[in-house]
């Protein structure tokens, strides 16, 4: 049994997904402002203070105010958007990403009630499911975790909906097992997961080898979701191509290892 609201959900696409919401009579789903793509006459759209889980209405008006408040620390907006059927039959609303990429469906339920996701990562869930924030309890991981001290805490029993770049893998690390990735490929894992970073040894690495200076390091039991193509990634390609980098550095020259720890890539 579900205390978030129960949705039936199919996504379509494939660089360039949406996923379509299927709600019965009475049923919600929260999206994000700006990810709405159609919907169905008979849904009623309703403005929410928060993203109208029972935790962000507790406090009185100081109490929203603050779990609001969290949202904009992980980049999200003040505001959500509820979706409910307010018809006799079944209606659809569809909610589409951002960017090229893929949707990933997490069910909190069978996922132990929680996930930790990258900033800007969320696209929609089930009326119920709280969006929060997680701190990085350490300061290096904070610094260099290409994420910041602040990640995005997705808690319920429903179902939610978060967008990543590219081509898009789970994993599922057993008990101390290790992974080392890409920071900036980090989507999502659970809280079981120990997310740290790890220093790259060796100058000539970091100088010649086009990398950054940092390996996120995943250590298991738990699950974790990994992106091929970070949209920060993108967008320092395209600023470079659009500004007359054409010519890029080569990524093996001394120029190229230093070019990218000043401008941030790969961190």
């Amino acid at each position: 049994m579900r205390n978030n609201h129960e949705i039936d959900y199919k996504i379509f696409g494939e660089e360039l997904q949406f996923v379509e919401i299927e709600l019965d009579p009475g049923e919600t789903v929260i999206g994000e402002p700006g990810g709405f793509m159609m919907m169905d006459d008979g849904i009623e759209m309703q403005t929410l203070f928060g993203d109208g889980s029972a935790a962000s209405q507790q406090g009185g008006l100081l109490g929203k105010l603050m779990n609001a408040g969290r949202r904009v620390l992980v980049g999200e907006n003040l505001f959500m958007t509820a979706f409910t059927n307010i018809g006799q039959g079944k209606r659809r609303v569809s909610f589409a990403a951002p960017y090229t990429g893929k949707i990933i469906p997490l069910d909190l339920q069978q996922l132990g009630g929680s996930i930790i996701a990258q900033k800007d990562a969320f696209l929609c869930a089930a009326k119920g499911v709280s969006i929060g924030i997680a701190l990085q309890r350490r300061l290096g991981t904070g610094i260099f975790g290409g994420e910041g001290f602040i990640m995005e805490k997705l808690e319920g029993d429903g179902l939610a909906f978060v967008h990543a770049g590219g081509y898009i893998i789970e994993k599922t690390l057993q008990p101390g097992e290790i992974l080392k990735v890409d920071t900036g490929c980090v989507v999502a894992f659970q809280p079981s997961v120990d997310f740290d970073i790890e220093f790259i040894r060796g100058i000539r690495n970091w100088m010649f080898g086009g990398e950054g200076l940092f390996f996120a390091l995943m250590r298991g039991p738990g699950k974790v979701w990994l992106q091929s193509l970070p949209i920060s990634r993108l967008a320092s390609r395209i600023v470079q191509y659009g500004s007359g980098w054409g010519k890029r550095r080569e990524e093996g020259s001394i120029l190229g290892g230093l070019g990218n720890l000043l401008d941030g890539d790969g961190f």
